[in-house]
């Protein structure tokens, strides 16, 4: 594997006859040309761009965090930064919800972990039913651009184990570029809010890893040794425990 390096559309990434063109980039005679701006990366001889800028594209299964913008007879008009429409049903709310008492599980403003179940032409589709999701209420949330949330989790959700081992914070990712942080108190939240800031101004950088233990090491943190050994339920959706129904 090459070293990682920034690209804008239109830079070759690379010369040669051997090199297959991946995501983001096309060939060109002998060239790789980037299509996008963002991480290009060689493995394999397949050269590929990881996006770093741009909007959310919301795929199904994905794990979001929304706010509510509109309550219905029968749902939840939620933001998740997607330019389609996305709507919580109540038959997706995992207890009995009355019909004239939407508004006392989630009301206007309100913060929530979500899943989409389905991208359609109608919009996007919402749920609940699935363990941890729910309501915020609690903690603070982090915006970063939502194309370096896997750096920003990091192989096997490493980076935010890191964050974890070093402040104590649960921390939920969304894969709209929403992370919920919740500590036992506001300098850790904060703490672990200026290490996710740290990690998204460096995501191009090689040896992130290290450079993220140090920026603890600077803050006077020690960290225990069995980050490794902890094991992430899935790195593509969401690290730490959310807030379980009602």
């Amino acid at each position: 594997m090459t070293e990682r390096k920034i690209v804008i559309p239109g830079e070759t990434i690379i010369e040669g006859v051997d090199y297959l063109p991946g995501k983001n980039t096309e060939k060109k005679e002998n060239e790789i040309i980037a299509l996008k701006y963002g991480l290009a990366e060689v493995s394999d001889n397949l050269v590929k761009v990881i996006e770093i800028s741009g909007k959310y594209f919301p795929r199904r299964n994905n794990v979001v965090i929304g706010e509510v913008e509109m309550v219905t007879f029968n749902g939840w008009v939620i933001s998740i930064g997607s330019s389609e429409r996305a709507f919580l049903p109540v038959v997706e709310v995992p207890r009995y919800v009355h019909k004239d008492g939407l508004d006392e599980i989630m009301t206007i403003g309100d913060m929530v972990v979500v899943k989409i179940w389905n991208v359609g032409k109608r919009g996007i589709d919402l749920s609940l039913k699935s363990r941890g999701l729910g309501r915020i209420s609690e903690g603070v949330i982090v915006n970063v651009n939502p194309h370096k949330v896997p750096r920003i989790i990091g192989k096997e959700g490493s980076m935010v184990k890191i964050i974890k081992n070093g402040t104590g914070c649960n921390i939920t990712v969304g894969q709209n570029g929403l992370i919920w942080v919740k500590g036992h108190s506001i300098e850790k939240e904060l703490l672990a809010k200026e290490a996710i800031s740290f990690i998204e101004a460096n995501t191009h950088v090689e040896g992130l890893t290290d450079k993220l233990e140090n920026f603890f090491k600077e803050k006077g943190v020690e960290l225990t040794n069995d980050i490794s050994e902890e094991k992430n339920e899935d790195e593509n959706i969401r690290e730490g425990p959310m807030e379980d129904q009602e």
